[in-house]
């Protein structure tokens, strides 16, 4: 998770700003490992601050999935230069099975 923090910070800066050259706010997209009843699942979105929306996730305030099911970790995450290529990323991402979903981000 860090990596990938560290990493948006030498391409663009501030975690909070946007790219330089006139490029808009890089997409990350995600994928959290949360607490179900009997063991873990896992969620998967976008947003361009990816720090905010996990202490959303963890505070309660995110999705109605991990308010119900609260998430551990970031298992992992990859940046996108739009919301539209982080959208068609999270929706092929949602399609695959549980056991290739943290092969995705390696790919």
């Amino acid at each position: 998770f860090d990596q990938h923090v560290h990493y948006r910070r030498a391409v663009c800066g501030l975690v909070e700003s946007p790219c330089p050259g006139g490029m808009s706010t890089v997409w990350h997209l995600y994928l959290l490992e949360c607490r179900t009843g009997n063991g873990t699942s896992l969620y998967a979105g976008i947003t361009t601050d990816l720090d905010r929306r996990y202490a959303e996730h963890t505070a309660g305030t995110g999705a109605r999935y991990t308010r119900a099911h609260p998430p551990i970790r970031v298992l992992a995450s990859r940046i996108y230069p739009d919301r539209s290529a982080a959208s068609k990323a999270e929706a092929a991402l949602k399609k695959l099975p549980r056991a290739r979903k943290q092969g995705f981000f390696s790919a």
